[in-house]
């Protein structure tokens, strides 16, 4: 997906991803339930079959959504999958200690409805792993969908099926005008948000480049990093960056690092000077 126009609906602006699929039939099934939802976009990142929308359950459980299916981009990283989103939300039933915020799917849905600069992804993971900790931290919010706390299993493709339904309902509803502000008021958490929200691939060339710059003041032992990088990605995710925001985070890694450098290479010409 490339980057959209503000103003277009979420049907367009909304991809599906699912994470190292093993089933086919699972693939098929979450093509059908994306398309009777009315978006269109699946990436598949590392399924078990390498042709998988090709395999003959994929296409028996598609059933009718074979455009969907046919036109599912394959790919061989997360990061590649995410090129061109401003915004990514993991699905898992399993909390994590230091994950995104934790948001239902109708607040998710609500969210990216109103905000109409948003390209956003849902990540889906394994039937039986799910999404990696590495994946998740990636990502701005964790949805978590309120099943029965009793027995809260989803199949992969149920759970595609719930959050596209949240997603058509909510964005119906906000094209219809019964969720959308009065005047020129703001929806909740848009109030002060003016500019292009940066992209995911943004936002991890920023924690690196921070990450090198709190090593290069000692504030940040690699060999001991404890959970800092993973508290400081929490943190900033529960703000909308913008890729100016970002720009600026980077600027002051930068400032940070220069002299470090600067002093560093003039250390190693005078070694060898003196050898």
């Amino acid at each position: 997906m490339n980057k959209q126009v503000s103003g277009q609906s979420l049907f367009s602006r909304l991809r599906f991803v699912l994470v190292n699929t093993s089933s086919p039939g699972n693939i098929g099934s979450a093509a059908r339930a994306i398309k009777t939802m009315g978006f269109s976009e699946l990436v598949l990142v590392n399924p078990r079959f390498p042709d998988a929308v090709k395999e003959d359950e994929a296409i028996a459980f598609a059933s009718g959504a074979l455009d969907v299916l046919q036109n599912a981009r394959i790919v061989g990283s997360v990061e590649e999958a995410l090129q061109g989103c401003n915004f990514a939300a993991a699905v898992s039933a399993r909390l994590r200690e230091f994950s995104p915020p934790v948001v239902s799917p109708r607040e998710l849905a609500g969210q990216l409805s109103r905000d109409t600069g948003l390209n956003a992804a849902l990540l889906f993971g394994n039937e039986r792993f799910g999404l990696p900790n590495e994946v998740v931290q990636k990502c701005n919010a964790l949805l978590n969908i309120p099943a029965n706390p009793d027995y809260s299993s989803l199949n992969l493709s149920q759970a595609v099926q719930v959050l596209a339904y949240e997603c058509r309902m909510t964005e119906l509803e906000v094209q219809g005008g019964p969720m959308q502000t009065s005047g020129n008021a703001r929806a909740p958490g848009e109030v002060g948000f003016h500019g292009e929200s940066a992209s995911v691939a943004e936002i991890e060339g920023m924690f690196a480049h921070l990450e090198q710059a709190l090593v290069a003041i000692d504030f940040l032992n690699p060999d001991n990093p404890k959970k800092l990088m993973p508290r400081l990605k929490r943190m900033f995710s529960r703000a909308r960056l913008e890729t100016e925001e970002v720009n600026i985070l980077r600027g002051i890694a930068r400032q940070i690092l220069e002299p470090k450098q600067a002093k560093a290479g003039r250390q190693e010409q005078n070694e060898q000077g003196e050898g």
